[in-house]
């Protein structure tokens, strides 16, 4: 071969050499690339995955137009506030895969188990939910117990102090059990909403009809006054709760019908039972024929529900809206 045939060859032969290794390169670099674009356009342009799990609160007790075969048992209502912000979200476009598992009288252990014959609400949580919205903690301190009694006895003195002593080892139970979803859904944003004032801590309003439960004789001054202060410690409980566990790296999120567990929103003002303006909550009405039963006194209506999901939507504008969080 002369020798400027063989300095040719061997110009191509490399040349095709280091072009193979060029593109297995290009190649092995688009592949890297291509799961973390895909997953990128995912979360910019795929579903909302939503679960609502927790207590009566959530699954809207009291607000009627009920799940088929959760009546007098979950009582999982389509007013209920997860609801209604899942129904917004759709109504502007945005696509929602909502998994609604809350359970009337849950609490924080049963969220583990089998509760009234149904899965655990943790098997609901995937590693591709986005949103968590929560309602629970009132079950492990039984807070309706404490309204029961309220209503047929007297729950001032020893039972509100006894009640508020529970407040604490809830409040630990709650943080991990935040601290729990966050391990199940990593992506997810949990939004922990509280329960507000159910009967003002003030006189009746006048003028106007009110509810039966209103009488004195149900709920004497005292019982308010105690029971308000229950009201008051349960919310501050939660919302420390929700403090602790994102310290921990938890992205969560309180929403409550109080300011900072003493004074209520304006939108929640004048809306508890024995006001004048129309109560957000349920009252002796309840127990009327057709109508839920002793499930339902003292938890939001219609018209609670709306205002708690209005509250969480400016609260979190991602949910009002087809943006994803």
């Amino acid at each position: 071969m002369k020798h400027t045939e063989f300095v040719a060859f061997h110009v191509a032969y490399h040349y095709d050499a280091v072009m193979k290794s060029l593109l297995a390169a290009l190649t092995i670099s688009t592949l890297s690339v291509l799961p973390a674009t895909a997953a990128n356009a995912t979360e910019s342009t795929g579903s909302l995955n939503i679960v609502a799990m927790g207590d009566s609160y959530g699954s809207g007790t009291g607000a009627g137009n009920y799940e088929p075969g959760t009546e007098a048992g979950c009582f999982r209502s389509a007013n209920s506030y997860s609801s209604v912000i899942v129904d917004e979200l759709r109504r502007r476009g945005k696509q929602v895969n909502f998994t609604n598992v809350t359970c009337s009288g849950s609490a924080i252990r049963t969220l583990r188990e089998s509760f009234k014959g149904e899965p655990p609400q943790f098997d609901a949580l995937k590693r591709n939910t986005n949103v968590v919205m929560l309602s629970i903690g009132t079950g492990d301190i039984d807070f309706a117990g404490f309204g029961g009694l309220c209503i047929q006895a007297d729950c001032s003195g020893a039972p509100a102090t006894a009640i508020r002593g529970l407040l604490p080892a809830m409040g630990e139970r709650l943080t991990a059990l935040l601290i729990d979803i966050k391990t199940r859904s990593p992506r997810a944003k949990i939004v922990l909403t509280a329960y507000g004032q159910q009967v003002t801590p003030g006189e009746n309003a006048e003028g106007v009809t009110l509810d039966p439960i209103c009488d004195s004789q149900v709920f004497s001054a005292q019982e308010r006054v105690e029971g308000n202060q229950v009201a008051r410690e349960l919310d501050a409980t939660l919302r420390n709760a929700t403090k602790a566990a994102k310290a921990r790296g938890v992205n969560a999120r309180f929403v409550s019908p109080y300011v900072n567990s003493v004074d209520l929103r304006p939108e929640f003002e004048d809306h508890s039972l024995c006001q004048a303006e129309p109560p957000f909550y349920r009252g002796f009405d309840a127990l009327a024929p057709g109508q839920e039963g002793i499930d339902a006194v003292l938890h939001l209506n219609q018209q609670g529900q709306a205002a708690m999901a209005d509250l969480i939507q400016r609260k979190l504008p991602a949910l009002a809206g087809p943006a994803a969080l």
